[in-house]
């Protein structure tokens, strides 16, 4: 379980007059108080609260003169005190899924971030089990760790029922999959990923264009055959059955090196660029040339993408902005009233690199 805090204190500063009776010698022999600080700006304990939650109702100089004393003190406000004034814990939920690969990994980095800056900390559990007593289990340990709100990234069909069964107390943030009306959700865009890789293969005149998928049951694989096949269908090329993989790029070997010795096989679309990488490795050892022989795109745009030999076609999904987004989305759930689920997809993008070509004898 990994925590990061975002509770800090202004630097200190200059010092303001002393109330009557108290020297700096008294402050400075224990920890500095609410009750401290309340006496030096001469303003009530609730005064302080209200400053330590940003409460518009505090005049501007009664502001000032709060956060003075706090500097001249140096007062750090206690997490716990800050959940008595407002209701709230300030800690939020992420329930994570195979977290180690490039995208879960990299939208969980970015709810910390954006955690951070609002002021909460994440406790992170992270699941490899796949099933529904381990996600209740994880729903729990959060609610009675007091978690403001809980931000799942659920990549798996099983894990989005899960959730829906599992009848948490506080607000549910879901990402990759869509519970129905009862919870809000962001996710990319799969289906448009995988029609614009497909079209693009397509325009550079292949008859057809082959698939590497992702794992059955997984969303974003799912979504991605989907579109594979209805933008085939919709051209009038041919649909070759799919290639089932497991995110991996050793899978992609594997299943390459099936599709290599296939003289027909002239564009292929693997569903991720870890299997891309392995589908590269397959045609360089069986003698095909790429992009000459054969056109490639992957799939999430990972940072070794332009940097393979050749360059590697992908689509680029902004798993930054999916976690950034959602965590806003569900600070934005407990800062308001209560309102009904909302679902966001974010956009992708087809980056053309080296890696496709025309169709040989085009």
């Amino acid at each position: 379980m990994t925590r990061s805090a975002g509770d800090g204190a202004p630097p200190q500063g200059p010092a303001k007059d002393l109330p009557k009776g108290r020297s700096r010698r008294n402050f400075a022999g224990a920890r500095p108080v609410m009750d401290d600080v309340a006496r030096l700006a001469g303003v009530s304990k609730q005064t302080v609260s209200r400053v330590l939650n940003d409460n518009p109702s505090v005049r501007p100089e009664t502001r000032e003169s709060v956060l003075t004393a706090m500097r001249t003190l140096g007062y750090r406000p206690s997490r716990s005190a800050r959940s008595l004034a407002s209701g709230r814990t300030r800690m939020l939920g992420v329930i994570s899924f195979d977290a180690a690969r490039f995208g879960p990994a990299s939208i969980l980095t970015a709810i910390n971030t954006a955690a951070q800056e609002a002021g909460y900390l994440v406790s992170s559990i992270a699941l490899d089990t796949a099933d529904r007593a381990t996600v209740v289990r994880a729903v729990d340990t959060l609610s009675a760790e007091g978690a403001d709100g809980v931000i799942a990234i659920a990549p798996q069909r099983w894990v989005g029922r899960a959730l829906a069964e599992a009848q948490l107390d506080t607000p549910l943030m879901v990402l990759e999959n869509d519970l129905g009306k009862d919870a809000s959700f962001v996710t990319a865009d799969n289906r448009a990923g995988a029609r614009k890789a497909t079209e693009h293969l397509l325009a550079l005149g292949h008859a057809t264009v082959w698939h590497i998928a992702g794992p059955t049951g997984w969303l974003s694989a799912d979504r991605r055959v989907e579109a594979w096949r209805a933008t085939l269908e919709a051209a009038g090329a041919e649909v070759p059955e799919p290639l089932i993989g497991d995110w991996s790029a050793d899978s992609g070997y594997e299943l390459g090196r099936r599709l290599a010795v296939r003289p027909d096989v002239t564009a292929i679309f693997a569903s991720n660029d870890q299997m891309a990488l392995g589908l590269l490795r397959a045609l360089y050892e069986a003698g095909r040339r790429v992009p000459d022989d054969v056109s490639v795109v992957g799939y999430d745009d990972i940072p070794e993408a332009a940097h393979l030999l050749p360059p590697l076609t992908t689509v680029r999904t902004d798993f930054p902005e999916i976690g950034t987004r959602s965590l806003h989305l569900l600070l934005s759930q407990l800062d308001g009233p209560p309102e009904p689920a909302v679902g966001r997809v974010v956009p992708v993008e087809l980056i053309v690199r080296r890696s496709t070509g025309p169709a040989p004898g085009r």
